[in-house]
C-alpha cells in the first residue's frame, strides 16, 4: 500500500489525495507516522499515512475510458503498482515457505528468476530475466518494453521489486546473495545521482554544521553513499529507520549542535 508524507498529518493526507487524484470520502486513512518537529531540525521526521481506495472508487477507476499517453500512466499508475507488487508478494511469499530451504546459489537464482517474471506479469509489463556479476553483486536485469511501469515514479517500483527480489532470496537460499534488481540503464544513471546527492549534501553538513537527513533508499544505495563521502574527514555516515523505509543521516564529524 502507498505511503504518503508531508510535515503534518493533514498536509500528508491531501499530498496523498493529490497524487491519486479522489477526494476523502473516496478512501480509508491510516496514519502511519503523525510526524516530529524536531529540535531546531535535528531528529525532524515527516508524518506518514496510506490511502486505501474503497470499492466504490476501484469500480469507477476501472471504468475510465480516459485516453492517456503512456508517461503520464506510468506516473498516475506508480501508487497502484507498488499495491499489486505487495498483494504479488503475500502470495509469493506463500511458495517460498514451501520450497525446500538452503537451495544452492543457482537453484535459489533460478527460483528468484521465476519469482520476479511473474510479478512483472502481474504489473502488465512482463519481462525477460537477465543475470550478471558486478562488484560481488547478482544482477537481474528486466528486459520489457514497458520499462515505464517497472521503474515507476522516482524508482519505488523498482525499490519495491529490490526490496522483495532480497527478501525472498533470504528465505530460500543457502547462502546471503547480494542482489540487485536493474530495468534498462536506471542504476547506473541512480548511482550518478547519487554521487551528485552526496557531494551536495556533505558540502550543505559542512557548511551549516547540522546533519541533513536522506530519503529512504535500499541498502545498496546506502552503501554506496556510504562509501562516497567515507573518504570526506569532515562528515560521517549512519541508517536510522526499518525496511523498506531506512535512510541515511549525514552529519558533522565535529558535531555544533
Amino acid at each position: 500500500m502507498p505511503i504518503y508524507e508531508g510535515q503534518s498529518v493533514e498536509e500528508a493526507i491531501q499530498n496523498g489525495l493529490k497524487a491519486l487524484g479522489v477526494t476523502q470520502d473516496e478512501v480509508q486513512t491510516t496514519i502511519i507516522e503523525e510526524g516530529k518537529k524536531g529540535f531546531l531540525g535535528v531528529g525532524k521526521k515527516n508524518a506518514q499515512v496510506s490511502l486505501e481506495y474503497m470499492a466504490k472508487q476501484e469500480t469507477e477507476n476501472k471504468s475510465e475510458t480516459v485516453n492517456k499517453t503512456e508517461a503520464e500512466e506510468d506516473n498516475e499508475k506508480s501508487s497502484e503498482e507498488i499495491e499489486t507488487v505487495e498483494e504479488v508478494s503475500d502470495k509469493e511469499a506463500e511458495q517460498a515457505e514451501k520450497l525446500s530451504e538452503g537451495l544452492d546459489n543457482q537453484e535459489a537464482l533460478t527460483q528468484l528468476s521465476i519469482y520476479l517474471t511473474d510479478i512483472t506479469k502481474e504489473l502488465n509489463a512482463p519481462a525477460t530475466i537477465k543475470t550478471s556479476r558486478d562488484a560481488g553483486r547478482i544482477v537481474f536485469d528486466l528486459d520489457t518494453s514497458k520499462k515505464g511501469l517497472l521503474i515507476g515514479r522516482h524508482g519505488k517500483t523498482l525499490n519495491a521489486l529490490q526490496y522483495l527480489a532480497q527478501v525472498y532470496i533470504h528465505r530460500i537460499a543457502k547462502n546471503k546473495l547480494p542482489i540487485v534488481v536493474n530495468v534498462g540503464n536506471y542504476r547506473q544513471k541512480r548511482e550518478d545521482i547519487l554521487e551528485s546527492l552526496a557531494e551536495r549534501t556533505a558540502e550543505k553538513v559542512d557548511r551549516t554544521g547540522m546533519p541533513a537527513f536522506l530519503e529512504p533508499m535500499p541498502a545498496f544505495e546506502r552503501k554506496h553513499i556510504h562509501a562516497v563521502l567515507s573518504k570526506k574527514s569532515y562528515v560521517i555516515t549512519h541508517s536510522e529507520g526499518d525496511e523498506p523505509y531506512r535512510y541515511l543521516v549525514v552529519e558533522p564529524a565535529k558535531k555544533y549542535y
